[in-house]
Parts: structure tokens; sequence; C-alpha cells
């Protein structure tokens, strides 16, 4: 098994594809919740769960066991892929990787127990391992 997150059981093993419109943005999720510092998605995608697990350990090593950092996202769905040179027909293929649904405004990651500076130096790592564009954002002052 793969040392990535996958979900342990599903009631569909395939799911249809069902493209959304990626400028369409987040309602759910796009507020910094559990840390003190965030990593904001700027644009949609699906999210493979090796990239999300890359994230994370480039995070962990430049932190060196320093703070806290949650993962706001879970790759569950399924996304399945022919082989390459098969022909049409026999059946829809098997599930290659499964991603997470990150619209534009989605927090990825979160940061707690750590300065600005610091966190500022492991989203920018964490940042340029993600496939779309990224930006670090504070948690919001309730006044």
């Amino acid at each position: 098994m793969p040392p990535y997150k996958i979900p342990k059981r599903v009631k569909h093993r395939k799911e249809f594809r069902r493209v959304r419109d990626r400028n369409r943005k987040a309602t759910k999720g796009n507020y910094v919740a559990f840390g003190e510092f965030g990593l904001q998605a700027l644009e949609g995608c699906w999210l493979k769960s090796n990239c999300i697990e890359a994230g994370r350990v480039t995070c962990q090593h430049f932190l060196k066991r320093e703070g806290k950092l949650f993962i706001r996202v879970f790759p569950d769905k399924p996304i399945s892929k022919k082989p390459l040179e098969t022909r049409m027909g026999k059946g829809k293929a098997d599930v290659d990787y499964w991603a997470a649904r990150v619209k534009p405004g989605t927090v990825l990651y979160e940061l707690a127990g750590v300065s600005e500076a610091r966190a500022r130096g492991a989203f920018f790592r964490v940042a340029m391992k993600m496939p779309i564009r990224c930006r670090m954002i504070g948690r919001r002052v309730e006044a």
C-alpha cells in the first residue's frame, strides 16, 4: 500500500469524471480553521494524492518537527486511465490514482506553533510541489 492517503473503502470503485467549472470559487474550507497560517489554492484542479504527500514531506522536512501541520484536503475521487496503445471498448479502465477536488480559494495546508517567517519558508517550498498557484494566508481576527 502506498504511504500517501487513499480511502479505506468506497461505495463505488469507479466514478464519473464530472468535470466542473474550474473558476467556481470555494465556499467551504476557504479560511484558516485549525492553525495560524494556511496555504490557499488560487486555481482549481484535481490534486493527486502523491502531490499532497510530497507537500507534507517537504513541510515537515523544512520545519524539523517544529509546529503542527494540518492537511485540509483528502483524495477521495478515483481517476481511471486506460493503458497507452489500447483499443477503445472493453469497459472502463482500472483506477490509476486518487485525487482531491480543489476549487479556487480552498485551504490545502495549515500550520500552528511556528513564526510567520518559518511558515512562509515552509509554504514556499510546499507551493513549489503543487501543480497550481498558491498563496499564504493568516487567520482572520474576530472583531
